[in-house]
């Protein structure tokens, strides 16, 4: 799988969620570490990760996903903890409070955008705090995506 070439470096894009930019409006976004076991990071690294009902919440000063599958390690025998489990990110104290704050407001939620593997092979992961499209919304980006296609393929015949 190529990298994505990022502001801190080369970095290794294991998981993305489309369907988080599809049904929501991305705010902000923040990079999380992610509490790990052994098995988890190593099949974490073969890919075999799904985040699509995959959401984070402020638990006790602390942010938590749920939902987030990973699957189990082939020769992890008795260390494979379960595929679904909630998992413990890793941010600033100052991030969190700023997390909290905004996920109190009504209709921000907090969205796992894509895990990858920095220049150092630490799993990150991109928070975005993100509010719900309405349906019209969706379709509106939809039009123009499609609007953009055709004009694109437009300039390549004219450019024939």
């Amino acid at each position: 799988m190529p990298g994505v070439l990022g502001l801190m470096g080369h970095k290794k894009l294991i998981a993305n969620n489309k369907k988080a930019r599809h049904d929501f409006f991305i705010e902000d976004t923040y990079e999380a570490g992610l509490v790990l076991t052994g098995t988890e990071i190593k099949s974490l690294r073969q890919g075999k990760v799904n985040l699509k009902e995959s959401f984070a919440k402020t638990v006790k000063n602390e942010v938590i996903i749920f939902g987030m599958h990973i699957s189990p390690y082939e020769q992890g025998n008795r260390f494979n903890v379960d595929p679904v489990r909630p998992r413990k990110l890793l941010l600033h104290r100052q991030e969190i409070r700023k997390l909290i704050g905004l996920t109190t407001q009504k209709g921000l939620t907090l969205v796992p955008l894509n895990i990858y593997l920095n220049e150092k092979g630490l799993a990150k992961l991109e928070l975005g705090v993100a509010r719900g499209k309405k349906l019209y919304d969706k379709r509106e980006d939809i039009a123009k995506r499609d609007e953009e296609r055709r004009m694109s393929k437009m300039m390549k015949r004219s450019l024939r």
